[in-house]
């Protein structure tokens, strides 16, 4: 039981992690829709692919829908990153409100980029498995602690 807290705050930290790179790659997405660059966002995405093959003018809808993804990646960076000081002390609903955010954001990078073959290892699978090893730490921790 003594070992509990500790589950909590290797979670925090791995969801700080997370959420920073998360905010980072957000931002980048975004600044390359509003600079007029959309080109550069995709490429940043899909790293797997051919950079000269994502060169292109995109239509304007294509870069608001790049643009959304942008910033969903921001707020779910800055929910996650928020909700690990409260993890550390292992508050019930923010482990749940950063599996959820964080943890369907990374199901659908994972489902679509990386069994897509459209991105290299780093960074991003290291994300999903970094959102994995939180949600499964903080979990246990939860779980094993209600059952104590």
């Amino acid at each position: 039981m003594k070992r509990l807290p500790i589950l909590f705050k290797i979670s925090a930290l791995l969801w700080v992690i997370w959420g920073l790179v998360h905010l980072l790659a957000g931002g980048m997405t975004m600044k390359g829709v509003l600079t007029n660059d959309i080109s550069a966002s995709i490429r940043g995405i899909a790293d797997a692919v051919n950079p000269e093959s994502l060169t292109m003018d995109y239509p304007e809808a294509a870069g608001a829908v790049i643009g959304q993804h942008g910033f969903n990646l921001l707020w779910i960076g800055l929910l996650t990153f928020i909700s690990a000081f409260f993890i550390w002390k292992g508050n019930k609903q923010a482990i749940f409100l950063a599996a959820i955010c964080g943890g369907f954001a990374d199901l659908g990078y994972f489902l679509f980029l990386d069994l897509g073959g459209f991105v290299n290892f780093v960074p991003g699978t290291i994300m999903t498995l970094i959102s994995s090893a939180a949600i499964l730490l903080s979990f246990y921790g939860h779980f094993k602690r209600q059952t104590s």
